[in-house]
């Protein structure tokens, strides 16, 4: 009976293009649904998976196939979204499976905001964590309580901290050990006595536009849909995984050495003698906005976002992004380091 109901939950040589918004094409050797922590038991114990590789995918939005999958593929798709009152702030459970975006949207709608800034941003709950994603002057960090993972190698389920998970800008533990845990659910806390972040220059600009001198959440939630909604492409219609390349960080000096030779690059004061330089502007610099190469392109609106124009190998992407790093380096001495996981046959790096 065991037997009969793993297979019912292992698909062989499934195609990945519906599960990454690049829409790669490219097979998984095995391809399981989990819905819950017993399914994903199950499918552990499988002779055929105990051995081979695996890749954990929630929304696919933040993953760039380039080969096909020789292993097993996760799909974690566990729901839920538990409210508890904490004096002073919200505790939301939220299930991995859950998409980020329907669930930013469900708590503003039941008064309960704190993720408005970071409306529209592709993917799952449980991936959000991985890349401690942000947007528009706030982090996940920054509304996290804790969140539960199955740890691989103890085969149990743990809790862990925001220390523990490592958050820093677009990185965490989940990162840099990859395949060590699956997060199972993240329980975000949410400020009762919320004020605006507002102060960014995009969303400022956005809610003056719209006359609103003292936003409410809902305000930023639709200013920030409406911003993303203009610059990003539409993954259901162009591939893309968003922004591809982290905006490097440099030091002070860095920093005025690069101005004082490139006087219109954009920058961020982060604090601690450190500045944020926007990679889009660097990439623009280099002439490479709106750039297409086959299949795949730069896109004409936003530099920082590579798209698939249609059939585009995940080679083929890779390859536009090294372009992109190399004429980079070429020219401001910068590294840039891409945002999605590359993973090819068998291996993830």
């Amino acid at each position: 009976m065991h037997a009969a109901r793993t297979d019912q939950l292992i698909e062989h040589d499934k195609s990945l293009r519906p599960f990454n918004t690049f829409g790669v094409d490219v097979r998984a050797s095995m391809f399981a649904r989990i819905g819950s922590i017993e399914q994903l038991q199950q499918v552990l114990s499988d002779v055929r998976v105990i051995d081979a590789p695996r890749l954990v995918l929630g929304g696919g939005s933040n993953v760039l196939f380039t080969r096909d999958f020789d292993g097993c593929v996760l799909k974690i798709e566990i729901p839920g979204l538990q409210c508890d009152d904490a004096d002073e702030r919200w505790l939301v459970r939220v299930g991995a499976g859950e998409g980020w975006h329907s669930i930013v949207e469900r708590l503003i709608n039941d008064n309960k905001p704190g993720l408005e800034n970071l409306a529209l941003i592709p993917g799952s709950v449980g991936a959000a964590p991985i890349q401690n994603i942000g947007a528009y002057g706030v982090e996940l960090a920054e509304r996290f309580d804790s969140l539960r993972v199955w740890n691989f190698s103890t085969y149990s389920l743990e809790t862990m901290t925001s220390d523990e998970c490592r958050f820093a800008y677009r990185d965490s533990i989940f990162k840099q050990q990859a395949d060590r845990r699956l997060i199972v659910d993240v329980t975000f806390s949410l400020p009762r006595k919320w004020t605006p972040v507002a102060d960014y220059a995009d969303v400022g600009a956005e809610l003056r536009q719209r006359n609103v001198m003292q936003p409410q959440a809902h305000d930023i939630f639709s200013a920030v849909v409406a911003i993303r909604q203009r610059k990003l492409p539409d993954p259901a219609i162009v591939g893309n995984a968003g922004s591809f390349f982290k905006n490097p960080v440099v030091s002070r000096h860095q920093r005025t050495e690069l101005i004082d030779r490139h006087p219109s690059m954009v920058s961020y004061d982060i604090g601690g003698g450190r500045y944020k330089l926007a990679a889009g502007w660097l990439i623009d610099a280099c002439g490479l906005k709106g750039a297409v190469r086959g299949r795949a392109a730069v896109y004409e609106r936003q530099a920082l976002v590579l798209v698939n124009l249609g059939g585009a190998t995940g080679k083929e992407i890779l390859s536009l992004a090294r372009e992109v790093q190399d004429a980079v380096r070429a020219r401001f001495g910068i590294e840039l380091e891409p945002e999605p996981r590359i993973v090819g046959d068998g291996m993830a790096v």
